[in-house]
């Protein structure tokens, strides 16, 4: 139960800091995705199934903010978390180049539906231009932002093991 409280906190907090706060710094060009962050980390470590999870719920957040149609943000947002669960085999906890490779790859897939579905319908065809002001720059802050964020969910994933641990032991 605390597991569920801890996430659902951590996700409403990622997104209020996404929309909230970001946009408000006028240094910055663009800024990192936070949810998307904690998805592929999410579903990276614990699996498809919780990645899936925290993808739709992650995905309504942003679909029940922003407008447009519905089911939008979240149908990309569980694609990820069960992308990224599929890597849990490959997982190791100190091992954070593979997160790393993951945050650059999906953040491509992320700004690539975002150009596809928002942008190249409506007869916007400058790839490149979009590539170089909005995808760089939010991959290079996304990727950034990953190396402190993986760090501290790692963190906060094991202290949680360890108290389902004591608590099963206390139990038996």
């Amino acid at each position: 139960m605390k597991r569920i409280v801890l996430n659902l906190l951590l996700m409403v907090l990622a997104f209020t800091i996404q929309t909230c706060v970001f946009p408000l710094i006028p240094f910055l060009a663009a800024s990192p995705n936070l949810l998307l962050i904690l998805t592929f980390s999410f579903g990276f470590i614990h699996g498809s199934w919780a990645g899936i999870l925290y993808g739709l719920f992650a995905g309504l957040l942003l679909d029940l903010f922003y407008s447009g149609p519905f089911g939008f943000y979240m149908l990309v947002f569980i694609y990820i978390g069960y992308i990224n669960g599929i890597f849990t085999k490959y997982y190791y906890e100190e091992y954070i180049t593979l997160p790393l490779f993951l945050c650059i790859a999906n953040e491509l897939m992320y700004n690539m539906y975002m150009y596809v579905f928002r942008f190249l319908i409506r007869g916007k065809l400058n790839l490149f231009y979009y590539f170089r002001k909005i995808m760089l720059p939010e991959i290079i802050f996304s990727l950034v932002t990953t190396l402190f964020i993986y760090r501290l969910f790692l963190f906060i994933s094991r202290k949680l093991e360890e108290l389902d641990k004591r608590r099963d032991t206390k139990i038996v």
